[in-house]
């Protein structure tokens, strides 16, 4: 599940509210165990998931680098690379 979790720092176009709540729901299920809550776990799931995301919000907000933004495709690309070389067909 973790390895959903991408890095959302320092990226041309910026992160969007979508891809923090994603990741916020992929660490979530992850520290929980759950990949979708029972009934009475609910409210507590989906509170956690909007705890984190406004964490990670600010976080990223908060966050400066010197660094020129990294570009979505070509990391996208390099990350398909590595997998390919991880798990050949």
């Amino acid at each position: 599940m973790c390895r959903n979790i991408k890095s959302l720092f320092n990226f041309d176009p910026p992160v969007t509210d979508e891809e923090i709540s994603n990741a916020s729901l992929q660490f979530v299920r992850k520290i929980s165990g759950f990949s979708k809550p029972s009934k009475p776990n609910e409210a507590a799931f989906y509170a956690a998931i909007n705890e984190v995301a406004a964490a990670s919000a600010r976080l990223l907000l908060s966050l400066e680098t010197t660094a020129p933004p990294k570009n979505r495709e070509e990391e996208a690309a390099k990350a398909r690379a590595r997998s390919a070389e991880r798990f050949p067909v």
